[in-house]
């Protein structure tokens, strides 16, 4: 009896339309690539136009360049706040520490310390890439999982700062990475599985030591370890404890105990709730197809498989974004997640097109059996569907992130030809899809020559002013090569935890020790800028970056306005009057300016002023249990000033 042969015309159509779901789905990889491709041309261009600029672009990035020059120089960015030269950091040094040998070498530069992280940043896309690889063998879907990283919004308007986060990032990467692949090994090859978890273990403790945030991640790799092996997880949990440990107390110790206050104290920010609910709210519309396919993949561990350390990780390095609501925080928090999450939708994707999926008998198999036999009679069909389906997603994701410069010689012709603008309200020439909330970044446009000239403007300023210089972002200072003085925003931090005494600094600006003051947003501790506003006054505002850099020089009449201030605040009732005279500008309306003024040294006013001639009034103010009454006359100068002629009688109680 002979068998049956099918013939050429039955086979035809199976093999045609494999054929078809074939180049449909290598089309629309190769369409995926391409898109992400665009991303990363953009990503690579904006890298390499910001390394090159020499100031700041983000705010404290000098304070993070300056970390390493001290360290290089044997200094301690750490020590006590209080006396000169007020410096504060309130980051862990590893990053500083790798920019050390390019101090030597180079000297303060901006360049090396952007080129670590941006190159940090395109090898946590590669340890990203080779995750999903290492578990699927799906290479174009690897490659498109470590793309997808780089084409969000909040990696690539961060990743070529010079600031530590994204390298914090490839830490947490590589070291969840090594200790997955060590649990790999079989006992009969533990001294593999000990080196590569050894090395995880030191990476999460520089991780550590390069952010605090990184703890996040620390928890979820011994948190899976113990559910894996609790022996395993003790012991080397203990060894990474140890030796962070022991760095936390040497540094406490050489430190004085300043390695605490300004490392954990400093930190201790506010939470403010319209902060994170934005932050989260714009995570979640940029990156919700890739967070579903990621949290598809944690359901399908938890229901058929086990948690691998990617889900955990997923789910820690999710949850730590709440931090992002500290004021302080922002987008950057959420990159963690990003990495995590995007290991594990390119896991799942690779699943979906190979229909690789494993549903052991359990009470959901059961519950759902009446499917089991559906699907499997159209198991082609449904692995073609979910894949494209799984790839559709990321499609939407790549044409959601969309961002593009509108200036410069490519991409201002680029965006002119496509039509592009910026966002309305948006004061950079950037279009950017993720529009704006508070804590993010208004960063990722191009510089231009002119920032750059203006930038050299302000360091020619310092290096023509006598005595000190203060500068809110310290680049200027580092390249006038003048010291650094004050880091404005831990200040902050550390004044508003009771954690520093600006009363030395306030003296020094007081006898106007500093002959250049350049604030940028004024990010400085409330009686440090009353101070600066009192004793200093604008003489220019340069333009940089978006920003105005405002110069402010010792004002002319501070001792005379010293001395009236001290009279009202401790002349008794008794003393002699006071009389005082000094010019401001005609511009000034006297009743605004004064009110300014006195209110700057507590003082309210009491009434409305009483005008006793054409040229004079009195005004009326109270402080604490004390009144204060000024007769104020005026006299035009005809030089553009106008003359106040002050009279005081001590002040009453009342």
């Amino acid at each position: 009896m002979t068998s049956a042969v099918p013939s050429m015309d039955i086979l035809q159509p199976v093999k045609t339309e494999k054929n078809l779901w074939a180049w449909l789905r290598k089309g629309l990889l190769a369409l995926l690539v391409l898109i992400l491709a665009g991303h990363l041309f953009i990503y690579l261009a904006f890298g390499i136009n910001l390394i090159q600029f020499p100031f700041d672009y983000d705010q404290a990035e000098g304070m993070e360049l300056n970390n390493a020059i001290l360290i290089a120089d044997g200094k301690c960015p750490y020590c006590d706040n209080d006396p000169f030269p007020f410096y504060a950091s309130g980051y862990p040094p590893f990053y500083h520490v790798v920019m050390v040998p390019f101090v030597w070498i180079f000297g303060p530069e901006y360049w090396y310390g952007r080129l670590i992280v941006f190159i940090a940043t395109l090898v946590t896309a590669g340890a990203i890439g080779w995750a999903v690889h290492h578990q699927t063998r799906y290479k174009t879907v690897s490659l498109i999982a470590g793309l997808a990283f780089l084409a969000s919004n909040y990696v690539y308007h961060i990743a070529p700062l010079l600031r530590q986060h994204l390298f914090m990032v490839m830490l947490e990467t590589l070291a969840v990475v090594l200790a997955t692949v060590a649990h790999e090994y079989p006992d009969s090859e533990k001294h593999k599985r000990r080196r590569v978890l050894i090395l995880g273990c030191m990476l999460l403790v520089a991780a550590g030591y390069t952010k605090q945030l990184a703890y996040a991640t620390v928890v979820a790799v011994f948190l899976w370890m113990f559910l894996r092996n609790p022996r395993r997880a003790i012991i080397y949990g203990a060894g990474v404890i140890t030796a962070a440990g022991a760095i936390f107390a040497i540094l406490y110790v050489i430190t004085n105990g300043y390695w605490y206050t300004n490392i954990i104290a400093s930190n201790v920010n506010p939470f403010v709730p319209g902060q994170f609910s934005g932050l989260i709210k714009q995570y979640l519309r940029l990156h919700w197809p890739i967070l579903m396919l990621a949290g598809l993949m944690v359901a399908y561990e938890l229901y058929f498989t086990r948690l691998s350390l990617y889900s955990v990780w997923f789910l820690a390095a999710t949850a730590n974004t709440a931090l992002a609501g500290k004021w302080g925080a922002g987008d950057s928090y959420f990159v963690t997640s990003l990495a995590a999450a995007c290991i594990l939708a390119g896991i799942f994707v690779a699943k979906m097109l190979q229909g690789d999926w494993v549903f052991p008998e359990n009470y959901l198999t059961q519950l759902f059996s009446f499917l089991k036999k559906p699907l499997q009679g159209n198991r082609a069909i449904v692995t073609h569907a979910t894949g494209f389906l799984s790839l559709g997603l990321v499609l939407v994701y790549s044409l959601t992130v969309i961002k593009l410069p509108t200036s410069g010689p490519i991409f201002g012709k680029l965006s002119d030809a496509l039509g592009v603008e910026p966002k309305f309200g948006h004061r950079y020439p950037l279009y950017d899809s993720a529009g704006w909330t508070v804590g993010y970044a208004v960063t990722g446009h191009f510089t231009s020559a002119e920032d750059e000239a203006n930038g050299w403007k302000i360091v020619d300023r310092i290096r023509h002013t006598d005595g000190l210089v203060i500068s809110e972002d310290a680049g200027f200072t580092i390249q006038a090569g003048r010291e650094v003085i004050t880091n404005g925003v831990q200040l902050k931090n550390l004044y508003e935890q009771g954690k520093y005494d600006p009363t030395e600094l306030i003296t020094m600006l007081e006898n106007h020790e500093f002959g250049l003051i350049i604030l940028r947003a004024g990010f400085y501790p409330p009686p440090i800028l009353e101070t600066i506003y009192d004793a200093y006054t604008v003489t220019e505002a340069i333009p940089m970056n978006g920003f105005n850099y405002e110069l402010w020089i010792p004002s002319p009449t501070w001792n005379e306005r010293r001395t009236l201030r001290d009279y009202l605040k401790s002349a008794n009732p008794e003393a002699e009057p006071f009389a005082v005279q000094f010019n401001i500008s005609e511009n000034e309306d006297v009743g605004e300016w004064l009110q300014k003024q006195m209110n700057r040294w507590g003082w309210q006013p009491e009434n409305s002023p009483e005008s006793t001639s054409d040229t004079c009034a009195d005004y009326t103010f109270i402080r604490q249990n004390r009144r204060a009454n000024l007769h104020i006359c005026i006299l035009a100068t005809g030089d553009g000033q106008q003359q106040l002629d002050i009279e005081v009688p001590p002040p009453s109680l009342y």
